[in-house]
């Protein structure tokens, strides 16, 4: 395997911007690829095995959980708030019943949550699927959008709802837990295969991720650039953004997935296995 090219997701957000730092600024060997884009052809992409790792919808994983393993220390989570994962409505939640909410085709995870958030409070609105990057367009069209990711931070959906539901906070005020929208994944058959290779991808990732935030400052200045948008918003943005994956974050994820099986979006208990080295840890 040693000269064998694999590829590897990249979220095309500046989300994972930390994780990526190092591998943007010198650290990518030759056989690593990178593949840029959104969260929902990223799980497709490692679905289809045309990626071997990446960033996943947490969702995602649990509903793939079979043929996928995590690898430790690395998600894209919120401890509260987090900006980029937002319902904007002109009524509050539990005023949506029957009424149009638009989903983005972008995340699972996201969608899978709202839903869950929905049937516990007993609500059924009409879910549509499709692009909502016109923030001008969709508030003639829908009751309540589901935005995600650069979309969400760019434009200005309070001037053109009545109400921005910040998902992350809902989460919070819900469980007194962070939330993790995305994890990083490696196929199992890929793992079991060639484990020093994984084992390899993975020390690269931590230390690309160890020296984005010792230039997390160069990152938001190059999210500023991106986006267009005030340096003090994109700083509080990676300030209220977490990249590892310690215990309180796996305990979340695991009231997250068994939510998501008691509402019925899951069809089976999702189990959290991690890859470590050339063997598989089962977090029960």
């Amino acid at each position: 395997m040693n000269d064998k090219q694999v590829n590897i997701g990249k979220i095309s957000y500046i989300n994972d911007a930390p994780v990526y730092y190092g591998l943007d600024h010198g650290l990518l060997p030759d056989w690593l690829r990178m593949v840029s884009d959104v969260p929902s052809v990223l799980n497709r992409k490692i679905k289809t095995g045309q990626i071997k790792v990446s960033p996943i919808s947490a969702a995602f994983y649990a509903m793939n959980h079979r043929e996928l393993l995590l690898l430790p220390d690395l998600s894209i989570s919120c401890n509260g708030k987090v900006l980029s994962v937002i319902l904007a409505s002109n009524y509050e939640i539990d005023d949506l019943e029957g009424k149009k909410v638009m989903l983005s085709q972008e995340s699972a995870s996201a969608a899978s949550f709202l839903k869950m958030i929905f049937s516990r409070k007993k609500v059924t609105p009409v879910y549509e699927v499709g692009p909502v990057n016109n923030y001008q367009e969709i508030s003639k069209s829908a009751d309540a959008v589901l935005v995600i990711g650069d979309t969400a931070l760019k434009h200005p959906w309070d001037q053109t709802f009545e109400y921005c539901i910040d998902l992350g906070q809902l989460w919070y005020e819900m469980t007194q837990l962070p939330f993790v929208f995305a994890v990083w994944a490696v196929r199992r058959s890929f793992a079991q295969k060639y484990p020093s290779r994984v084992k390899e991808i993975h020390k690269l990732l931590l230390e690309s991720k160890k020296q984005g935030y010792q230039h997390i400052d160069k990152i938001v200045e190059a999210g500023t650039d991106k986006l267009n948008l005030e340096q003090s918003v994109i700083k509080e943005y990676f300030d209220l953004l977490y990249c590892d994956l310690d215990d309180r974050k796996i305990k979340a994820m695991r009231l997250f997935f068994d939510s998501l099986l008691d509402q019925g979006i899951l069809s089976e208990k999702a189990d959290i296995e991690f890859f470590t080295g050339s063997r598989m840890e089962h977090i029960f």
